[in-house]
């Protein structure tokens, strides 16, 4: 079986790994990939993931039999779309379907519709209004760009000077492009975030597990929105109780709206959600991909064949497949370029890859990373690498995660160290 993956990142080479070691031992192949996922992959350097006509051109070419979306962007360009009409069996919603994470106010009225819990909101493309209106609610806010932004697009605001700095990036200088147009102003939930993924073919769904992301920069959740310092998996605040409540109240609505509204999602659910001290779930976000970096630890933790779970998806015949079995504990903490989220020097050679993963229980995700002059590896994003850990238990994995990137260093090398603690406590 020929499987192709598109993207880069880390992610996708976790994506790549998982796939490779499926009992039906598959030709992986990856595009654009990376000199790191090509360590599990076949890769084609000069064809984009978003480039339609180059992916269904080299899928034609290579015989795939399925093609694995790891980014946003090129499903919310119709990728998929695109992949089903050459016939050709794709993991990933319609473009229709991704409206749920390319537009944040598509999503928030989607719920409103369908009667899901999240928190309310107002949104607005007119500066001047947004700023009136982040006044009057004289509090805490979050300003979010309704567009992609990479996981950046979302500032959590203490009150309305915070909010208007936002404003001020995302709608004034469009810091985020066009996905600034419009911004989404909702009230400030209180809780603790939980990622959340259930696969699904349109129809059925198959619940897989629930992690735990660190967006900001600095220890403490402090700094700035990232795309993702370092998560971990199981998430203790996470308990079968309210599992079972997200899939009643989120996921089988969602799964059923979507479908209802003429847009059937085939693929993964990424739910991100707010649990109140009540111990009721509200979504933040919905996303239509795997995470990143959530994914590395769910897959390290994930007992069965990846691929025949997505290929299932990608055909429609989930019904009856039996849920992956979840073991022990994962801890992926993300080693970032200085100055990242903002602007930052690549090029920097990187030591240690090899002794960190003489422990068999880590695996290095290459998220942006390139081969230099000498063979070995150099910095070529702002995250930069994924260390990541198992163990029977949060703390375990979190000890090799982080004595794994006490043998890395590349100059400017940023990380969080508190990657998990909170689960620990």
């Amino acid at each position: 079986m020929n499987v192709l993956i598109l993207g880069s990142g880390g992610r996708e080479h976790a994506l790549a790994w998982k796939l490779a070691r499926s009992p039906r031992a598959p030709r992986v192949l990856a595009a654009p990939g990376s000199d790191g996922i090509a360590r599990e992959a076949t890769c084609f350097p000069d064809v984009a993931a978003g480039d339609a006509d180059a992916v269904v051109a080299l899928a034609r070419r290579e015989g795939v039999d399925l093609v694995v979306v790891g980014p946003e962007d090129p499903l919310a360009a119709g990728i998929a779309d695109r992949l089903r009409a050459a016939g050709v069996a794709v993991f990933g919603p319609s473009a229709a379907a991704a409206q749920l994470e390319g537009s944040k106010t598509f999503a928030k009225e989607f719920m409103r519709r369908h009667a899901i819990p999240t928190a309310g909101f107002a949104f607005f493309d007119d500066l001047g209004a947004a700023r009136a209106h982040v006044r009057a609610l004289r509090g805490p806010c979050v300003v979010k760009a309704d567009g992609l932004a990479a996981g950046k697009g979302v500032a959590v605001c203490d009150g309305a000077a915070d909010a208007e700095r936002a404003l001020g990036e995302i709608m004034g200088a469009r810091r985020f492009g066009a996905a600034g147009a419009r911004v989404v102003i909702e009230e400030r939930l209180v809780g603790q975030e939980v990622s959340y993924y259930a696969i699904s073919d349109g129809t059925h769904v198959v619940p897989l597990a629930g992690a735990q992301d660190h967006k900001r920069a600095l220890d403490g959740d402090r700094g700035e929105n990232t795309g993702g310092m370092g998560a971990y998996s199981p998430a203790p605040v996470f308990t079968p109780a309210i599992e079972k409540r997200v899939l009643e109240e989120i996921v089988h609505p969602a799964i059923r709206g979507m479908a209802a509204e003429g847009h059937p999602f085939q693929g993964v659910l990424f739910a991100g959600l707010m649990i109140e001290p009540s111990g009721a779930p509200k979504v933040i976000e919905f996303n239509v991909r795997f995470g990143d970096p959530e994914t590395q630890p769910l897959l390290l933790r994930m007992d069965g064949d990846l691929l025949a779970l997505l290929d299932a998806a990608a055909r429609g015949r989930l019904d009856g497949v039996a849920a992956p079995e979840w073991h022990g504990a994962a801890v992926c903490v993300v080693l970032a370029s200085g100055g990242y989220p903002r602007g930052y020097a690549t090029g920097k050679p990187i030591t240690g890859i090899d002794e960190a993963e003489r422990d068999p229980d880590v695996i290095v995700f290459h998220a942006g990373t390139q081969r230099d002059a000498s063979g070995g590896f150099a910095s070529a994003g702002g995250r930069v690498l994924g260390v990541t850990a198992r163990g029977a238990s949060v703390a375990e994995a979190q000890r090799r995660a982080y004595a794994a990137c006490d043998r890395i260093a590349f100059e400017g090398m940023h990380l969080r160290r508190d990657i998990a603690a909170r689960a620990i406590a």
